[in-house]
């Protein structure tokens, strides 16, 4: 038997871990035997879909109605004429993987290269402090408002974790080490089980004596919205990115107004969908990127087949009335991300009566790039 002292993780990785040291150059079948029981210690699921139809639903005319391929015929916004990307590469299978996803509000659309190089911030904080014990941590610079309103990084501000979905407040540079080892290596990952967790309301950072008590303390809270669309929008990394992110928010906005989802930089109501500008996430030769981050069963459409569906066009069902209810209002977490690029302004319609609203895609093998899928324990990595 185990010494009571021992953990599930040190019994299921010692004997992987020992012959690795008998073998200066383990081999690659021990290296993934090694991941696998660390996975399995930690609690993480979810196995790698090698195509890109494998990943989320795709839409059909036979569920979704003879409309479902069809662009937005009454778009009138337009790229520029100087707008080119690569139409060519195979995008699917082709991002690395991440665990964790933090944006930080910095009231900004556009930031120096490497927002890690914004100096005083928290981005810069936290490429700088050890990484979080969970995995990889995807860093975003946001154009979601600070709480002062400004945009200088003297002032606190707040985070947006994913996929768990929730905003951090009070955040400094100087809290940030404690951030990062108590708040988000304890959150849930892209990989782990779609299941309530729990984060702590407030959490005092040790911070020394003389600091303002008033920055000691970090808050967290649900976000309000069902569904994020993430835009990388940094024109210092790719002028395609300054010029698309505006244009699509644009567009979206008018597709997400009539369903009563739109939500603007400063709205809170509880639902619907914020859009946020981010900082650059790599591909901007398949501009634009666009990320689509969804609650399980975000509008309560994610069963309903379309074609058998009468009385116009499908808006969002109250979560009683026919999705997945979370279980006593206990936190879960996203259940997707769905990474899209080479989005035009006409692919904005489908996207919302789709991907936002049911979880589906409608071009997986030009437009997928990858993501997660919690509910049913698959990721494109």
């Amino acid at each position: 038997m185990a010494p009571p002292s021992s953990s599930l993780s040190d019994h299921l990785l010692a004997p992987i871990a020992n012959s690795s040291r008998n073998n200066s150059k383990p081999n690659k079948m021990m290296q993934s035997l090694l991941n696998s029981a660390k996975s399995l210690a930690i609690g993480d699921s979810g196995s790698k879909a090698s195509k890109p139809d494998e990943l989320f639903p795709v839409v059909s005319k036979e569920v979704d109605g003879d409309d479902c391929h069809d662009e937005c015929a009454t778009c009138t916004i337009t790229y520029p004429r100087t707008f080119k990307i690569d139409e060519e590469d195979e995008l699917y299978g082709q991002i690395k993987g991440w665990a964790t996803h933090v944006l930080v509000a910095t009231g900004k659309t556009d930031w120096v290269r490497d927002v890690a190089d914004e100096k005083g911030s928290v981005m810069q904080a936290i490429a700088e402090a050890k990484a979080p014990s969970n995995g990889k941590l995807m860093l975003s610079a946001s154009n979601m408002p600070t709480p002062h309103q400004t945009t200088s990084y003297s002032e606190p501000t707040t985070l947006l974790l994913l996929p768990a979905f929730i905003l951090i407040e009070n955040v400094t540079p100087a809290t940030v080490p404690f951030l990062l080892e108590r708040i988000i290596s304890s959150a849930p990952t892209n990989a782990s089980p779609l299941q309530p967790f729990s984060i702590p309301r407030s959490l005092e950072a040790p911070l020394p004596e003389a600091s303002p008590a008033c920055i000691k303390e970090l808050t967290t809270r649900p976000s309000p919205h069902q569904a994020l669309i993430l835009l990388c929008s940094q024109k210092t990394r790719d002028a395609r990115c300054g010029q698309s992110a505006p244009l699509l928010r644009k567009e979206l906005q008018r597709h997400l107004q009539p369903l009563g989802l739109y939500r603007d930089l400063d709205d809170e109501r509880p639902g619907g969908v914020g859009i946020y500008f981010i900082s650059h996430v790599g591909g901007h030769k398949y501009s634009a990127n666009m990320l689509v981050y969804r609650r399980p069963d975000a509008f309560g459409l994610d069963a309903v087949e379309r074609a058998k569906e009468k009385g116009g066009e499908l808006k969002p069902r109250k979560k009683e009335e026919g999705g997945e209810k979370e279980e006593d209002g206990e936190e879960v977490g996203a259940a997707q991300c769905i990474w899209l690029a080479r989005v035009k302004p006409e692919d904005c319609e489908g996207i919302v009566k789709f991907t936002v609203l049911q979880g589906k895609v409608i071009k997986p093998q030009s437009q997928l790039r990858g993501g997660f899928d919690r509910q049913r324990g698959v990721l494109s990595w």
